[in-house]
């Protein structure tokens, strides 16, 4: 893209995902120094790619190994036997006899020992649905933003927290993210709507700080909503808007 300065303000996205070349980065380094908004939310298009970013790289979960050893661990082991005198048994009996609670505890350890490699499996498939979500999240976000026809609008919700929302017709895709949102509650979500002439559409959730991509069609809206909603969301608002901001035209 060519940077000019009369789109300097819209650049704060593709810096922020480093998609600009030398020269339009140093020019907009330049344009940071005098401009207090669009370091700001160069800031915020930041944080928020770097929390998007770890949430595709995860590592194993730490309890493992010791949900592993408490499980060998709470294998109970048979009590000594003091026996009776006796005549000295045949050495194919003792043999037998040793093989047997030998036999019992392998086959215990092989039980434990399964089911902790099913678990392991398990959590490990888990683990790698929730990053191919989170990339898959990353880069929707990434094309909104660093699309060269990105437009931004800043907005305030009832609630205190601060939102952004970037549009892009090319992609035909907005981006709403949040700041300073407090906790909707126990049993209670934020619902974000499309508002198509006056009829609000369902556009997604989102519950803490973060940035989601608006589900629907932003090209045909007007603008953008946030309610809070019981849990799993609303097919219409039950309560009023914290927000209804125009997107940007």
């Amino acid at each position: 893209m060519k940077f000019q300065a009369t789109d300097a303000h819209t650049l704060a996205a593709a810096y922020a995902l480093g998609a600009l070349d030398p020269g339009e980065r140093g020019a907009f380094e330049d344009h940071l120094r005098t401009c207090e908004a669009c370091r700001q939310e160069a800031a915020e298009f930041e944080a928020t790619a770097a929390r998007l970013a770890a949430a595709v790289s995860q590592a194993p979960p730490a309890a493992a190994k010791a949900q592993v050893m408490a499980a060998i661990d709470g294998v109970r082991q048979l009590p000594p036997r003091i026996p009776t005198p006796a005549p000295a048994p045949a050495l194919g009996g003792v043999l037998r006899r040793r093989a047997l609670p030998l036999a019992l505890a392998a086959g215990v350890a092989a039980a434990v020992l399964g089911g902790v490699a099913v678990w392991q499996q398990q959590n490990a498939q888990d683990l790698e649905r929730q990053a191919r979500q989170a990339q898959q999240q990353l880069d929707a976000v990434s094309a909104v933003l660093a699309a060269p026809d990105a437009r931004t609008v800043h907005g305030r919700a009832a609630n205190g927290a601060l939102t952004t929302v970037v549009t892009s017709d090319r992609q035909n895709a907005a981006v709403f993210t949040a700041t300073n949102l407090p906790a909707p509650g126990a049993g209670k979500t934020y619902q974000l709507w499309l508002d198509h002439d006056g009829t609000m559409r369902p556009a997604g959730l989102i519950d803490h700080n973060g940035t989601v991509v608006l589900t629907g069609n932003p090209a045909e809206a007007g603008a953008v909503g946030l309610t809070l909603e019981p849990a799993g969301g609303s097919p219409q608002p039950t309560t009023t808007p914290l927000l209804l901001m125009a997107l940007p035209a």
